[in-house]
């Protein structure tokens, strides 16, 4: 495969170490911090071994891997700052993680959950070095889009599945489903969900690279109209449309969500919401308000977690700018003003684990590839990224939300969810 060099966005902040330098051999002070930054993270089953090779542990417990600091200055970041000094003393190698990466993450995730239920004073440390999310303006949606998606059309088909090209949650009704095949059924469980008929209307917030869409019109013969703010991936979504041959029934719009218009059967957003902001839930139960038919469906599907918290301080600096995964209670804000019913909420948890899970396997195994086209700071910094997610569903500090609801007068629900289930284990 030919592959196009990038600009990795982590690249360009040149004040990070590249190399280990020389530094001072460690003193009593500094292995006294060690000891109490394990101690307010919760004392995970982890050791720490300093630039000098000395280990230090807390736990009673044999500890299931060791995290290498390789140099003062990659302890000096992570004395101050630890999510952000973590995420970037591992991209640069200044910080490795000796054993399995993602069992390293969950007792390390689940550990300090458990330390922030009962320290104060760690609560009010996170709430003081942690940055609030960047604005999600119309212009910083946009740039912040622009941050994750727009990377490269090339670098994302090597590791997502190869049909539909879908950066969300898939779904596994069946534990030995292939990737390509749980994203068709992700889209499917949805399709079900909203009830699609011939003939509907559909309006889509946030498109990725426009498989659902065209799935909907495919199998359900709907036409959709979908909104998406990443050139790269309407450029893309538009071109597999023609060659489908159903770009008369599918249109792929690059402009923000809050300029939908128009009235329609259907509105659906799966993925988008992360990127909408807290403040802006109104807006967007507007937009819902304002397009929806008065017998429309909506269906919402958004990551998100069990109580307020931001995300860390390295995804929303390097990964994710803007993003922010809500509460089931702050979802509310969408639809509570209108007055819609909600009528269907699940949660996809463990799927997404799964998917990632799927996901890593194939980036893993074109590294040299993605390495080529960035750098090798980006491979580590994106399988950190990949496998702390996995990790974050895994222990429930993440959660994945499927909310379905309609206007609160239309009877014409299902009365059960039998549509919803219809695989069946051999």
């Amino acid at each position: 495969m030919d592959t196009k060099r990038h600009t990795s966005p982590l690249a360009l902040d040149s004040n990070q170490p590249k190399t280990n330098e020389a530094s001072s051999e460690p003193v009593a002070l500094d292995r006294a911090l060690v000891k109490k930054l394990l101690e307010y993270s919760g004392n995970p089953r982890i050791e720490i071994r300093l630039w000098d090779g000395e280990k230090i542990s807390i736990s009673n417990q044999d500890p299931i891997a060791t995290m290498r600091v390789n140099s003062r200055i990659a302890y000096s970041r992570l004395m101050i700052q630890r999510e952000l000094a973590f995420g970037d003393g591992y991209s640069d190698g200044q910080i490795e993680v000796e054993g399995d990466l993602i069992k390293f993450l969950c007792e390390v995730y689940r550990a300090k959950r458990q330390a922030q239920g009962s320290r104060s004073l760690l609560r009010l440390y996170e709430f003081l070095t942690k940055k609030k999310p960047r604005k999600n303006t119309l212009a910083g949606s946009k740039s912040n889009i622009h941050h994750h998606y727009d990377l490269g059309n090339e670098f994302y088909s090597l590791w997502l599945d190869r049909e539909a090209m879908q950066y969300t949650c898939a779904y596994y009704p069946i534990e030995s489903m292939t990737l390509e095949q749980a994203q068709i059924a992700k889209m499917e469980h949805v399709c079900r969900k909203l009830m699609l008929e011939p003939g509907q209307t559909v309006v889509e917030a946030g498109c990725g690279w426009g498989g659902l869409a065209r799935y909907m019109a495919k199998t359900y013969g709907v036409k959709v109209k979908s909104y998406n703010i990443s050139h790269e991936q309407i450029v893309y979504a538009t071109e597999r449309a023609r060659l489908d041959g159903i770009d008369d029934r599918v249109e792929y719009i690059e402009d923000d969500y809050r300029n939908i218009k128009g009235s329609y059967d259907v509105f659906v957003s799966v993925g988008m919401l992360e990127h909408v902001g807290r403040r802006n839930y109104r807006e967007l139960g507007a937009v819902v308000d304002r397009c929806l038919a008065k017998n429309g469906r909506a269906l919402v599907h958004s990551i998100g977690r069990n109580t307020p918290e931001l995300m860390s301080a390295w995804i929303e600096k390097r990964i994710f700018p803007g993003a922010y995964p809500p509460t089931i209670r702050e979802m509310m804000d969408i639809v509570e003003p209108y007055n819609f019913s909600v009528l269907d909420i699940e949660n996809l948890r463990l799927h997404y684990a799964k998917t990632l899970r799927h996901w890593l396997e194939r980036f893993d195994s074109h590294e040299q590839t993605i390495s080529k086209m960035f750098d090798d700071r980006f491979v580590r910094a994106w399988r950190l990224y990949l496998s702390g997610s996995i990790a974050s569903f895994l222990v429930g500090a993440l959660q994945l939300f499927q909310v379905t609801f309609a206007r609160e007068s239309d009877n014409s629900i299902a009365m059960t969810r039998e549509n919803l289930y219809p695989y069946v284990k051999n």
